[in-house]
């Protein structure tokens, strides 16, 4: 029999968070190092935003064999002596086993190969040198692996002395007294990177950061002390910034799994890339075999960045007891309505003299002659906190309007697809504020139809996902925005899967109710469903007349098409017509002056040919399908918007020349 322990533990947020990692979304190697890569990344663009300043993200991620891993850190292995000891040692069953399964499978491989190839013509040799070459990529995939991940941004910086608790510190943020739109809410991001890095290499976290104004860059080499959760500075030093750099670069050495979630983590950067086409980033990828090594570059298209998140009151309907008692402890009002309208969002003046008037009255104050309860906050009783807590829980207060929110814009989100995805059309919609539990929350929707971009599949519907600016990659069979886009009956609005559609929606508000830290998907919701269902209704509204609009120009160009398939054979009876005339016409076309001799005379003379009546006959239907084509677009004029589009010089690193070398050029298109 076990006895209990009678002794109370505690444990502190780093060392809960280290043993339950899985639920910030660090779950295997592969998994942890796509949201290390993504929690880096959403930092930069948060801290450059901050600021006003147009986000350049550069992310370079190196790999480092468990070969020169050990040697970089002193932890060569030694000579083995006794074998049987290490698991990568094959015992002679174990070897027999593999083999047998092992001639099994080639089997099977072989004969699904004949099928395949008697199917598609391709040789069995092919198909199955391709399948080894997959089985030997899958192992390669399945070896242990390190990475030196480094991510640097412009953005606004960290005070040198603040950068040490600000990352190796869990649970310390400066976004939790305030209800605002942020990327992060929980201030885990950094720290769980640098917690998973502790766990598995033991290797410090390096931070070099700059502020504005400060003529030096902080440079920290730090661990964590789970126990404490504390940081632990290994090296501090001031560096020289001789070209005044500003931001912050987080160097920091994990194990993961490239080979698995590159694709994930690709599509990931391409869908940050729409939602914040202002932004540039840089991808750099350094494999131990040199020839495997790629960049990938997501360049600016735009200067025009969405106005910053401000920061919003709390709405009266979502205040709990603890927060209203931490409230009025923090307030300096002297009366009970100068404090609900001061600290509250949507309680105007009037209403909280309504509101303490109402209070008062319930609780008979007057009637047994206690007074006005207008008073100081900090005097009320505990049972007057609570029936004032339970008194805003039942009034009916006004919905947030949305106005301390920052979504994307329908600029910025249409010129992301188009500028990603090159589809063939595309229409876009930002929704009016809606509240879920007090917090507004705006959705804006963008669909396409067609394109070549790998990330459109035909025949079916792909559903991009977006929550406060972040792609959201995982879980998307469970999530609202999927769930209420497959529910659309798409031809109704004459839009088919074939043609390839690409639904993208962006959700921001102060809260998203998503399910878990790892911020992976949104659960359902009817407030949420119905917002999202709206936006895309009015997107698919928008397409179904673009598409009428595409055929009747596909009508138009058949109309001239079937004109000038006629032209010849009509062009051939006119001038067998005037021929035949020419003779009865011809004393009336001498008494013509020579400048303006008549039609007949000009045929017989073979001055006009049949080839002449076909040239103008193509002009006049020319001339027609422009002038058809001129008064279309004057009918449609006022439903086109003219928008600047910034094109940003190309890379060097590409070896291509920038048209513009001295910066931006401004170009004007028409929305599509």
């Amino acid at each position: 029999m076990v006895r209990a322990s009678k002794v109370s533990q505690q444990k502190s947020p780093a060392e809960f968070f280290a043993e339950n990692k899985t639920i910030a979304g660090f779950d295997t190697p592969a998994k942890s190092l796509y949201t290390s890569v993504r929690e880096l990344v959403e930092n930069s663009l948060d801290a450059a935003e901050r600021v006003g300043v147009l986000p350049d993200v550069s992310v370079t991620l190196e790999e480092i064999s468990l070969e020169r891993f050990q040697k970089l850190y002193g932890v060569e292995a030694a000579e083995r002596v006794d074998k049987g000891l290490y698991k990568d040692v094959e015992t002679e069953r174990e070897r027999n086993a593999r083999e047998k399964k092992q001639k099994q499978a080639r089997d099977r491989a072989e004969k699904d190969a004949k099928k395949k190839a008697a199917k598609t013509g391709e040789s069995v040799e092919d198909i199955l040198r391709r399948q080894e070459a997959g089985r030997k990529a899958a192992a390669t995939k399945s070896r242990r692996v390190f990475y030196r991940l480094t991510c640097k941004d412009n953005g606004s910086g960290m005070p040198c002395d603040d950068i040490p608790n600000m990352l190796g510190r869990v649970l310390s943020s400066t976004k939790y007294n305030s209800v605002m739109q942020t990327r992060g809410k929980f201030g885990l991001g950094a720290k769980m990177v640098l917690i998973w890095s502790q766990m598995r290499v033991a290797q410090p976290m390096e931070v070099r950061s700059s502020i504005a104004g400060q003529n030096f860059i902080s440079f920290h080499r730090f661990n964590i002390d789970l126990h404490k959760n504390a940081p632990v500075v290994r090296e501090h030093k001031k560096l020289q910034n001789p070209d005044n750099w500003t931001g912050t670069e987080i160097s920091v050495t994990i194990e993961g799994n490239f080979g698995s979630y590159k694709q994930k983590l690709l599509k990931y950067l391409k869908l940050i890339a729409i939602i914040t086409p202002y932004a540039s980033f840089d991808f750099r990828y350094v494999a131990e075999d040199e020839k495997n090594s790629f960049f990938h570059s997501y360049t600016r298209r735009t200067d025009r960045m969405p106005d910053p998140p401000r920061e919003a009151k709390h709405h009266p309907s979502d205040v709990d007891l603890e927060l209203l008692k931490k409230k009025i402890a923090g307030s300096s009002h002297k009366k009970l309505s100068k404090f609900l309208s001061g600290e509250f969002s949507n309680i105007t003046a009037s209403l909280a003299g309504r509101l303490v008037t109402e209070l008062g009255g319930a609780d008979g104050a007057r009637a047994k002659g206690k007074g006005n309860i207008d008073i100081s906050p900090k005097q009320m009783t505990d049972t007057q906190l609570l029936r004032l807590h339970q008194f805003m829980q039942q009034v009916r207060f006004a919905d947030p309007d949305g106005k301390d929110l920052s979504p994307a814009g329908e600029y910025n989100l249409r010129l992301g697809v188009m500028k990603e995805l090159n589809p063939d059309m595309v229409a876009t919609h930002e929704g009016s504020a809606v509240a879920l539990e007090g917090h507004a929350f705006i959705v804006e929707a963008a669909v396409s139809i067609g394109g070549k971009d790998p990330a459109i599949e035909q025949n079916q519907l792909n559903v991009f996902r977006f929550a406060n600016r972040i792609p959201l990659l995982f879980e998307q069979g469970n999530d609202v925005i999927t769930k209420t886009a497959n529910t659309m009956k798409w031809s109704r609005y004459k839009i088919g899967l074939e043609q390839g559609v690409g639904v993208f929606v962006s959700i921001v508000s102060t809260k998203i109710p998503f399910k878990g830290t790892s911020k992976e998907y949104i659960g359902d919701n009817d407030k949420i469903s119905g917002a999202v269902k709206k936006a895309l209704e009015q997107c698919a509204s928008q397409l179904r007349t673009k598409l009428a609009k595409r055929e009747e120009a596909k009508q138009q160009g058949e109309k001239r098409k079937n004109l000038e398939l006629y032209i010849p054979d009509v062009s051939r009876a006119v001038y067998g017509v005037l021929n035949s005339l020419k003779d009865h016409d011809s004393a009336r076309s001498r008494c013509v002056r020579d400048a303006h001799v008549g039609i007949l005379d000009r045929v017989k003379r073979g001055k006009l040919l049949a080839s002449h009546f076909a040239g103008e006959l193509e002009k006049y239907v020319d001339k027609k399908y422009q002038e058809d084509g001129l008064q279309y677009q004057m009918q449609n004029k006022k439903k086109n918007r003219v928008e600047d589009v910034f094109l940003g010089p190309l890379s060097s690193e590409r070896g291509l020349t920038p048209a513009l070398s001295n910066g931006v050029c401004t170009i004007q298109f028409l929305a599509r």
